[in-house]
């Protein structure tokens, strides 16, 4: 039975994705401000500054600050007019990429959760190379 649970144990760890590296608290700290960063950006209509923040990826599809611009304002209004936002958790998605969490209030005055997946560049530096927005559901009491 020993056995077992040992052989339980390896494979689970072999499985899990690995991560090169662990967040700290700078990081997390730079996760906010970037974040908190492009978000003013976009309501300053600052296209530069907001794509500043792009990670090459985004760069690739997104070749320069208006198109980066034009598909925030259409696919993306809460992020690029909110009524308001905070930071949740940082942490790992299920693929081992680094994520921040934020809450979202959107013009429209709905809760949105916004998923920002950020990547380290090479000069140690990070960029968000994505963002999820999903609409949280209504909770009443």
């Amino acid at each position: 039975m020993r056995l077992i649970m040992c052989l339980l144990a390896v494979f689970l760890t072999l499985a899990l994705p690995a991560r090169a590296e662990q967040l700290s608290p700078r990081d997390e700290a730079d996760f906010r401000a970037i974040i908190a960063d492009q978000i003013a950006a976009f309501r300053a209509d600052d296209g530069a500054r907001a794509y500043s923040h792009a990670a090459p990826m985004i760069r690739q599809i997104f070749p320069d600050p208006d198109r980066f611009m034009g598909m925030v304002r259409q696919g993306y209004p809460p992020v690029y007019r909110p009524q308001s936002y905070s930071f949740g958790k940082a942490g790992f998605s299920a693929s081992g990429r680094p994520i921040q969490k934020v809450t979202i209030i959107g013009p429209d005055g709905l809760t949105y959760e916004a998923i920002y997946t950020m990547e380290r560049q090479p000069d140690g530096t990070w960029q968000i190379n994505g963002c999820a927005l999903v609409r949280s559901p209504d909770i009443s009491a």
